[in-house]
């Protein structure tokens, strides 16, 4: 992305006046202001010149009694003045004053009473943007955060630039998300969500440029839409916040993945070019066959038929937590890992493979072949704690189970 450690080339254009901005028009078109007399540190320029002869040899001359001071009682000295400076760390010195180059790594003189020293950290640091609320281009209401990493590739300019330099990049990070994904619609953030990360991490660069900082990485979280676009043409799509082996893809390659993985263990062809997940349990009719009435008949059933050959296709165990309609938590298990498998209620004695967390009536729905395990799980309404494509091994006894029933 850009130069590691290497300051970044200076813009011609000109912005609103600040610290840093092009040298030459600040000085003929804002003469006295204070930034005036602030070296160009960007460029490794150092030098103040406007600093008289006067001050320049009083400067001098305190430092050099400091300097004999320091000599003369060095073994006392010594603990105080010697600073160790880490390969990460740069120490970011003020002489009198005045800014010098930053010095480390390895062993540091700073010199007492003259000297006012500040450490800064150039690994690499991470924070999130809670989800918030963004309004769309064509007027829909998404929710959307992000994860974004970010480094100090100056660490001068991270000190006289910004007073707090963590407050300030989160306060621009959110206004550049916000402002960012304001211009696209809902499809294109929900399709080109990897994309839209490296395009606002560009923009968050050019606000954070000037103060030593560099965005590594920018990882948006896509929410829940909380209302929907007022004219969509092309159908609705609504993809889950996070969805392992499908991050990398994007535009048509995520949609045609995501269209193949909802259409498992479906037979019957889409009507529509469109990705659309609905709510199953509501569009799909009335079975002939009667549905299990609670968790503990549908284990009944679920015994009834677990065999070797069905182990051998599934080799998982799976945990459920399941919460009742009274807000009563219980816990049930099906071991399809060795053996003939085996079910019940209660925990397992090991560490199951996947852990699935949904309400009862969702999990009856689900074992009856009304609710799909994927379509459950893009609509929230099914949480996965392991491999998403373990989990969807379940299909092979639903659809015994199916089969058994008609």
């Amino acid at each position: 992305m850009f130069g590691r450690y290497e300051p970044l080339p200076q813009r011609d254009s000109v912005r609103t006046p600040g610290l840093f901005v092009h040298r030459d028009t600040q000085r003929s078109s804002h003469r006295g202001l204070s930034y005036d007399y602030i070296p160009d540190v960007s460029g490794n320029d150092f030098t103040d010149s406007s600093q008289g002869w006067l001050s320049w040899t009083c400067n001098m001359v305190v430092i050099f009694l400091i300097y004999i001071c320091t000599f003369v009682t060095f073994p006392i000295t010594g603990w105080f003045v010697l600073k160790t400076v880490s390969n990460y760390q740069r120490i970011v010195v003020f002489r009198l004053g005045r800014v010098c180059p930053p010095k480390g790594p390895g062993i540091v003189l700073v010199l007492p009473l003259i000297d006012q020293w500040q450490k800064v950290d150039l690994r690499t640091r991470a924070f999130n943007i809670p989800p918030c609320q963004v309004t769309t281009q064509d007027d829909g209401l998404l929710s959307v955060g992000a994860d974004i990493q970010f480094r100090i590739w100056n660490p001068v300019l991270s000190v006289v630039s910004v007073q707090d330099l963590n407050a300030s990049t989160r306060m621009t990070a959110h206004s550049a998300l916000t402002h960012s994904l304001g211009k696209k619609t809902v499809r294109e953030i929900q399709t080109e969500r990897v994309k839209l990360g490296e395009y606002l991490g560009m923009d968050i660069n050019e606000m954070t440029q000037p103060w030593g900082l560099e965005v590594d990485r920018v990882e948006l979280t896509i929410g829940s839409l909380l209302k929907a676009p007022e004219e969509n043409p092309s159908g609705s799509l609504i993809m889950p916040p996070s969805v392992p082996g499908l991050e990398g893809l994007t535009g048509p390659i995520q949609q045609l993945a995501m269209h193949f993985l909802s259409r498992t263990g479906s037979s019957h062809p889409q009507q529509e070019d469109c990705i659309t997940f609905t709510d199953e349990l509501s569009s799909v009719p009335q079975a002939a066959v009667s549905t299990p009435s609670c968790v503990e008949d549908l284990l009944s059933q679920v015994k009834l038929l677990l065999s070797e050959n069905l182990v051998c296709k599934v080799g998982a165990c799976f945990q459920f937590d399941i919460s009742s309609g009274d807000g009563h938590q219980h816990s049930y298990f099906v071991d399809l890992s060795q053996g003939s498998g085996a079910v019940g209620a209660g925990s397992l004695c090991r560490e199951p493979d996947v852990t699935l967390s949904m309400s009862d009536r969702d999990l009856l729905a689900m074992f009856h072949g009304e609710l799909r395990p994927f379509a459950a799980y893009t609509s929230g309404r099914l949480k996965i704690q392991g491999d998403i494509t373990t989990a969807m091994k379940l299909e092979e006894l639903i659809n015994l189970l199916k089969n058994q029933s008609s």
